[in-house]
């Protein structure tokens, strides 16, 4: 699959073929990925078939994961000039896009972190980029939430306009949904947490709370329900997440850390 991803992204850039290579003759060449802002590197492994796919050789010299400064050197290319000219865009939209979903979601990581919650990315992905975006949010230091709606059954408020009786519907679900798949119930006040947890649902979502609402969510499952899990959601920024993180939830799920990331900056130079 991230090989099909890779060859249909050069193939969207280069077209019917790169008019420079017309003109001049190859030669050997050497280039090298600079990074003009701090930030974390994802996008290795799809940039490694790349390489793979066209014949370069790249040397890493800042992996998945790790953080760069403004002048690191991120990695060093080797071949011949039309193969490196003819990579460079694909190249870096994929280790912009990534990275720059990488560097957003680890400011989010470093809030929580002291406070032994996880962060969760979510299904607010772009349209057929999932797999790549939620790997970025994961080099980021992020937990993926669920890839998909075969992953996990979610009921969400559109989904509970629709069923009458939930203790009854979960308990019916759990005959037919895979034995590892957990149930998870969106709750937007205290009154449906606690429906949900009466229904035995394995995780309750505080959506659109305030940390107050969700502290009285957290103090019931503390008295009553102490297996439930807790995951808090809901237009949680930068800003707000930590005292979120401080009301005693599991988790807190962010759909920012892929459609709020601004593109950081890095180019290719050739020697």
């Amino acid at each position: 699959m991230i090989e099909k991803f890779v060859k249909e992204a050069l193939a969207e850039d280069v077209g019917r073929g790169d008019l420079y290579a017309l003109v001049e003759s190859a030669v050997p060449a050497s280039a090298k990925i600079i990074a003009k802002s701090e930030g974390v590197v994802a996008g290795e492994k799809y940039i490694d078939i790349l390489a793979k796919l066209e014949n370069f050789s790249i040397r890493w010299l800042k992996s998945d994961k790790q953080t760069f400064l403004p002048g690191d050197v991120i990695a060093t290319l080797e071949a011949d000039s039309h193969t490196l000219l003819r990579c460079e865009r694909t190249l870096l939209d994929m280790l912009l896009h990534a990275s720059s979903i990488a560097t957003l979601t680890k400011k989010y990581v470093d809030i929580v972190k002291p406070y032994n919650v996880k962060l969760l990315d979510t299904r607010k992905t772009r349209p057929l980029l999932r797999l790549f975006e939620k790997y970025a949010t994961r080099c980021g230091g992020a937990v993926n939430h669920r890839m998909g709606l075969d992953d996990s059954l979610m009921i969400k408020d559109t989904h509970l306009k629709t069923i009458q009786n939930l203790k009854n519907y979960i308990s019916e679900a759990r005959k037919v949904i895979p034995f590892t798949a957990k149930i998870e119930v969106e709750a937007e006040t205290l009154f449906v947490a606690q429906e949900a947890m009466e229904a035995e649902a394995d995780i309750v979502m505080c959506d659109n709370m305030t940390p107050a609402q969700v502290e009285e969510v957290v103090a019931l499952r503390n008295e009553k329900y102490p297996h439930i899990l807790l995951e808090a959601s809901g237009n949680i920024s930068l800003e707000t997440i930590e005292s979120y993180a401080k009301t005693g939830v599991d988790a807190i799920s962010s759909g920012a850390l892929v459609h709020q990331a601004n593109w950081i900056d890095l180019s290719m130079k050739m020697d």
